[in-house]
């Protein structure tokens, strides 16, 4: 069931949204080689419960962080750890914020100055195919809207579209309806109606589209181990308009490497 969001709770999520794009914005100054992936979680959770909220995905289902932090093949659920982050890395940042009683969530994957090309044009190939899942996600089109036009953009390069995890419905409850697939036809599933919540989250791999989960029980890798890249919005639709609720703006102006002009 679609749960409608009113103005008012708008209001709340806008806030929390906004925290959380700012705890993103105090990792992205510290990504770099030599960084343990663990001081990036402690930081995000410091300023998360310093501005009021907790984060979302903290004991979610026994997840035991606060942040995922997925390193090259992972895809997405990786933990924070010991492991050092190295200048031919990249890595996805996801995050979740609890505050007022509503959750946001977006992610973003960044890559070290040693990246190679193939895999900065992976990047900033599904950094397009977010906005362009954003584009369809517009009252009275349908979830499969948006989904066929991240689908159709990013097969079009070869890559692989993972099946197994979708983005979004986001409110009172972290996964609420509808679910988004990155992959579907036009004109197929729930429509797309004002008050509708939700988080679009390509995830799309260099190589094949399958998956494995690792023995911890969240952990998920590419099959092929090729790297795989993850970016995430939350938006609300209105009747005229989409609002993207959550932002990558702290990140763009905190992050040292500005790659998106050198993959362009």
């Amino acid at each position: 069931m679609v749960y409608l969001k009113t103005e008012e709770e708008l209001s709340i999520i806008r806030e929390g949204s906004q925290i959380l794009g700012k705890a993103h914005g105090e990792v992205a100054k510290l990504i770099k080689p030599g960084i343990k992936t663990s001081k990036l979680d402690v930081v995000a959770e410091e300023f998360i419960r310093d501005h009021g909220g907790s984060p979302s995905f903290k004991n979610y289902n026994g997840f035991p962080a606060s942040l995922c932090i997925s390193v090259n093949d992972v895809v997405v659920h990786g933990f924070p750890g010991n492991y050092e982050l190295r200048e031919t890395d990249i890595i996805s940042i996801d995050c979740g914020v609890y505050y007022k009683g509503y959750h946001s969530d977006s992610a973003y994957t960044y890559p070290l100055e040693g990246t190679n090309a193939e895999t900065l044009l992976l990047l900033e190939r599904t950094y397009e195919s977010l906005f362009r899942g954003i584009d369809q996600a517009k009252a009275g089109n349908r979830i499969g809207d948006v989904s066929f036009a991240i689908q159709s953009y990013v097969e079009s390069f070869g890559y692989g579209v993972v099946r197994e995890l979708v983005g979004h419905g986001v409110g009172k409850k972290l996964h609420e309806d509808p679910e988004v697939p990155n992959y579907g036809k036009r004109g197929k599933g729930p429509k797309i109606v004002p008050g509708m919540v939700f988080a679009i989250e390509p995830m799309i791999n260099r190589g094949t589209k399958n998956v494995v989960q690792e023995r911890d029980g969240w952990t998920i890798r590419t099959s092929d181990r090729r790297p795989s890249a993850h970016f995430e919005h939350m938006v609300a639709v209105k009747e005229n308009e989409t609002e993207v609720l959550t932002t990558h703006k702290y990140i763009e102006e905190n992050y040292s490497y500005k790659w998106r002009s050198k993959s362009q």
